[in-house]
């Protein structure tokens, strides 16, 4: 008798639009943020559903920031979840990340960009999918989940060195 192959479980449609020029740059961009967000499903087993994804500049998440947050700057990713679930496959939201801040992080830290990029896709995921770190158990949970995440796509613990730099007073 044969037996069906073991199903995998679906993962989220991923649509990148790339709005700044700048991310020609980094040629494994949308790979990197596609590994992300397959990586994250599995991990929280989420299942289909569809997630877009906008790889823009500081100017365009500024405006964004500022329109949705009330917050007059640029930051590295922003999230919106999805108001209400669809009929059919559901759409999960949208993620935002700015290449110049990304990568004035990156230079910062000295993280590498892909390993940063990894990062904002999956905490941008999390957020998608409920996360949040507005108290400090909720920011233990989230960081704990991005840490496992970035395990299993083979890259550093992004908290890892800020743990081992807090302890000196």
């Amino acid at each position: 008798m044969n037996r069906a192959p073991p199903r995998r479980a679906a993962t989220p449609s991923v649509d990148i639009q790339v709005q700044s020029p700048l991310w020609r740059a980094e040629t494994a961009a949308e790979q990197t943020v596609r590994e992300a967000i397959a990586v994250a499903a599995a991990a929280l087993s989420t299942g289909a559903g569809e997630v877009a994804i906008l790889l823009t500049d500081d100017e365009a998440i500024r405006a964004l920031n500022r329109q949705w947050r009330g917050i007059d700057k640029p930051t590295n990713v922003l999230s919106f979840p999805a108001a209400k679930p669809g009929v059919g496959v559901r759409f999960l939201g949208d993620i935002v990340i700015a290449y110049e801040t990304l990568k004035r992080e990156c230079n910062g830290e000295g993280r590498p960009f892909l390993h940063h990029l990894a990062h904002l896709t999956v905490h941008g995921f999390l957020h998608l999918v409920g996360y949040d770190h507005q108290a400090d158990a909720e920011a233990d949970k989230m960081e704990g989940l991005e840490s496992k995440i970035m395990a299993r796509l083979k890259m550093p613990d992004p908290y890892l060195e800020r743990d081992l730099n807090c302890g000196d007073a």
